[in-house]
Formats: C-alpha cells, sequence, structure tokens
C-alpha cells in the first residue's frame, strides 16, 4: 500500500480490540505498543488473576463475558468499540513501531479499503519462524461498520470490499513451552471437532480416513519441504511434526464424535468439550 502523502488529513480514530483470559503475566507487554490508539477494549473472559486490573491500569476498558465461541466473543466487543477502524489483537501479539508507523499512515489518508492485512511474525519457543508457512499475512485491521466476526476457533473479521496490505508485521508469541502448546491444541482441536459437527454437512467415511492417514504426512512435507521449515533447523523440524500431528488429532476427535452420534452414545465427549471451551484462549 502506498503510504506516501496524504499525511495532512485528519487521521481517522483506531479502537483496538482483545481478547483475554487469565493473561496476568503477557498483557502488559501488549497494552505497552498500545498508547498511540484511539481506544483499547479487552473482552475479558471471566479471568481470575490480575488481567483485568492490569487492563485497567493501561488504560484499557475491560468488559466481561463467558466465552461460548470465539467468534462471538470479537462481535461482542466488536459492538464495544467506537473507532473508524480496529485493530484487532491476541494478548499474546505485539505491535512493532513498523507496524504502528503505517497504520497511523494509513488512518491518515483516505482510501477505498475496508480492510488491511499485514505480517504476523511468529516465535516458535523464542525463535523467529520466517520459514514453514508461519510468517503469513492476517486480516486483523478493518474499519468497523464494515463487517464482523466469523469463526468458532480461528476467528476474522468477515468484509466485503477492496483489500490493502501494509508492509509491516505484529510479533506473536503463542506459547512458551512445548507443554502449553499441547494443552492449548487439545483445547481447540476439540471446539473444531464440535464446530464441524454442527455443520450441516457430514464428511463421509472415506473423507475421514484420508484426512487422517494421509493429510498429515502431506502437511509435514508441505511445512518442512516446500515450504522450507528445514531452514528453522529442529525448531522447523518440531513444528512441522506437531503441524501435522493437529490436523490428525481435530480429524481423530470428529471421527470420535461420529462414532458416539451413530452408535447413540456420549462416552463423557460433550462434557469433556463443554468443560475445555470456556478455558480455550486464541493462537494464530
Amino acid at each position: 500500500m502506498d503510504l506516501e502523502g496524504g499525511m495532512g488529513q485528519a487521521r481517522q480514530r483506531l479502537s483496538v480490540l482483545i481478547l483475554a483470559k487469565n493473561e496476568a503475566a503477557r498483557i502488559a507487554a501488549c497494552l505497552q505498543r498500545l498508547t498511540w490508539a484511539d481506544e483499547v477494549v479487552v473482552v475479558d473472559d471471566m479471568s481470575t488473576d490480575q488481567t483485568a486490573k492490569i487492563c485497567r491500569q493501561y488504560g484499557a476498558r475491560v468488559v466481561q463475558r463467558q466465552l461460548d465461541t470465539f467468534a462471538n466473543q470479537a462481535n461482542f466487543g466488536l459492538q464495544e468499540t467506537t473507532g473508524d477502524w480496529v485493530l484487532s489483537l491476541d494478548a499474546d501479539e505485539l505491535v512493532t513501531d513498523e507496524l504502528r508507523k503505517q497504520i497511523q499512515a494509513a488512518l491518515s489518508q483516505p482510501s477505498d479499503y475496508v480492510g488491511l492485512t499485514f505480517k504476523r511474525m511468529n516465535f516458535f519457543l523464542g525463535h523467529c519462524m520466517r520459514y514453514g508457512g508461519w510468517y503469513h499475512d492476517v486480516l486483523h485491521l478493518f474499519r468497523r461498520k464494515t463487517g464482523t466476526f466469523d469463526g468458532d476457533v480461528h476467528y476474522a473479521p468477515k468484509l466485503q470490499g477492496l483489500i490493502g496490505h501494509l508492509n509491516a508485521h505484529v510479533e506473536h508469541y503463542p506459547f512458551q513451552s512445548l507443554t502449553q502448546f499441547v494443552d492449548r491444541q487439545n483445547r481447540y482441536t476439540s471446539m473444531e471437532a464440535q464446530e464441524w459437527m454442527r455443520a450441516e454437512t457430514k464428511r463421509t467415511r472415506a473423507h475421514i480416513r484420508y484426512q487422517i492417514a494421509l493429510k498429515p504426512l502431506k502437511l509435514f512435507w508441505k511445512t518442512y519441504v516446500k515450504k522450507q521449515g528445514y531452514r528453522e533447523g529442529m525448531h522447523g523440524l518440531v513444528f512441522a511434526g506437531l503441524f501435522a500431528w493437529i490436523h490428525f488429532l481435530k480429524w481423530a476427535k470428529y471421527w470420535e464424535c461420529m462414532q458416539s452420534t451413530q452408535q447413540g452414545e456420549q462416552n463423557g465427549y460433550a462434557q469433556t468439550f463443554k468443560d475445555n471451551y470456556s478455558s480455550a484462549a486464541p493462537l494464530c
């Protein structure tokens, strides 16, 4: 996107929207990078730590809501924002100086864009991942009145109109250990399996078998070889294996749901999902 000129225009107002639950250890760093925003709204999923208190100390407005789906949570927060544009962030994301400058420039000039993408630089166990497909565009900046969020787990704004791009990135630190990664993905894959179960179209056994038996191998090859994850050393190898495992796990859980439904047995899965659902937090 051409950001030259137009800086004499009055800048449009920016609201930052953050979903959080028990993020006391990380959210201060996120908020410290947002002092230039006109408004910060945090939707707190009934945190039991100091998340809400920390957010208020940094001038953020905190609204509380029990999470059901991430899209519903984000849309609830969207209704609380008042800016012309909305920047959607996770509590584990940090806005870089370059991204701040480009957002400020973009909002200071007229355009027909309804949304702007930028890169997300993910850090895997402290290692910056430029290869393997984990350095990619995200659509997290959009005009407030042009769309709503969609997606039970991996939520994003659903927009109709012209999308531009900023040549900058946000830093993302989604987890600090493999144990945390596995625990979180266990919750997310349960949520995705249930989301698929609610869909009107059910997958065939042949399709499920393919997704479980063959697709993880293809994903490993795509991540590690085609997208050059091998260039990240052991971090790339471990990430490629975990990426394939996530796909296997969510389809195995979908198969489990299908089995339970067909046999008329709950096998405790629905309650397990219900217990895990409210404790999940966003990742990518």
